[in-house]
């Protein structure tokens, strides 16, 4: 996944790697490995310490600055790889001193043998020797992470339960669907109140014991399910109303052009727009993984498609906006150049346009919450 630049300040001046104690992480549940070098030329030192045993780092820190012969209060730069841990491993480093960067996997470098070992322990030295080459200035070696705030971080899960419920709502109809399609019913609204009593299967005879007891359990789950989404609905109205961060301003002014709901417009604001201190639009583009990948060498020439190697969340969400554009947006200027350029083709010349449809509409988007510019042609929801 394409991140923007993160690079810690201390990095930006030239200094000698000599000076400055490396060490990449490898995490695991159990067990963490500690890469420790000083420079390219120096073997690192593998260590283990129990997962999240912070005094156990803290002495292995200063076991490593007296093995590679470092001064007592010299620089630490440590990195880990983004994943399961999240930040709060990235927070307890900074609280200790050291100078962490939250390295995009997608970026490492890898062997590119068919076959090649891997291990922790090798893992963990590699990326010791990437993060030595990032600080001396290799720029496109690694992708940072941009690490959030808490409190950045914990304006997120309302919008990401509210996906989740109904995503789980999804499939206990479809569950639902399918155990009474298997004796010949076809019901085309499921919902928990459902009267099970009154149907009857193919040879016209009520639903066996099993059967209705394993229905009954399932509707009971839909109609919790159903009454937790309400909930977050009207939780989600109600933070649309406050407005009192920038995530909820950027949301509420998504809301108003015709096109865009809450739910798209509280998912681009948390996930995309409100933290990420976007630049171009070419990073809004890196960011939901829409941007191109040719693939140019000698006499070969094709594109590959798109990367796919942003946020997932908001790609799918950036193409089914691009389908709502041009049905609720027609008249504006991006649904004009769909149309003029994809619109008469078939069905898959069409759905190669909404890609590219969808990537123009979040960079008309950002520039839309960043800097006023309405998307030409647009039409605002009445007052």
């Amino acid at each position: 996944m394409r991140k923007e630049s993160s690079r810690p300040e201390s990095t930006l001046t030239t200094r000698s790697a000599a000076s400055t104690l490396y060490l990449a992480l490898e995490l695991s549940h159990r067990e963490w490995k500690l890469a420790f070098t000083s420079g390219l030329a120096v073997k690192a030192q593998i260590r283990s310490v129990p997962a999240g045993d912070l005094a156990r780092l803290r002495e292995e820190i200063a076991r490593a600055r007296k093995v590679l012969a470092l001064a007592a209060k010299c620089r630490v730069l440590s990195c880990y790889e983004a994943g399961r841990e999240g930040f709060w491993v990235h927070r307890a480093l900074t609280s200790i001193g050291v100078v962490n960067v939250v390295v995009d996997s997608a970026s490492i470098e890898v062997n590119r043998r068919r076959r090649r070992a891997k291990t922790d322990r090798l893992d963990a030295a590699a990326l010791a020797d990437l993060l030595v080459r990032y600080d001396l200035g290799g720029r496109r070696v690694l992708a940072a992470v941009r690490v959030p705030t808490p409190e950045q971080e914990d304006a997120r899960p309302l919008h990401r339960e509210l996906c989740t419920a109904k995503d789980d709502r999804t499939r206990l109809i479809n569950r639902v669907r399918g155990l009474l399609a298997g004796q010949g019913l076809r019901v085309e609204t499921v919902h928990s109140d459902l009267d099970l009593a009154a149907l009857r299967t193919w040879a016209g005879k009520p639903l066996l014991l099993g059967l209705a007891r394993r229905l009954a359990s399932e509707l009971e789950r839909l109609g919790v399910l159903h009454r937790r989404i309400l909930e977050l609905e009207a939780e989600r109205r109600h933070a649309l109303t406050l407005a009192d961060t920038k995530a909820s301003e950027q949301a509420a002014l998504l809301t108003r052009l015709r096109a865009i709901g809450p739910n798209s417009a509280r998912l681009l604001a948390h996930e995309l727009f409100s933290w990420r201190d976007l630049r171009n639009r070419r990073q809004v583009g890196a960011l939901a993984g829409l941007t191109p990948t040719p693939f140019t060498s000698g006499d070969t020439e094709r594109e590959q498609g798109i990367s796919k190697a942003g946020i997932r969340s908001v790609r799918y969400l950036a193409i089914e906006i691009a389908w709502g554009w041009l049905r609720f947006q027609p008249r504006s200027a991006l649904a004009r150049w769909y149309q003029k350029r994809f619109g008469k083709g078939g069905s898959r010349l069409r759905k190669i346009g909404i890609v590219a449809l969808a990537r123009k509409l979040l960079i008309a988007l950002w520039r839309f919450v960043t800097f006023g510019e309405i998307p030409a042609g647009a039409k605002l929801k009445p007052a």
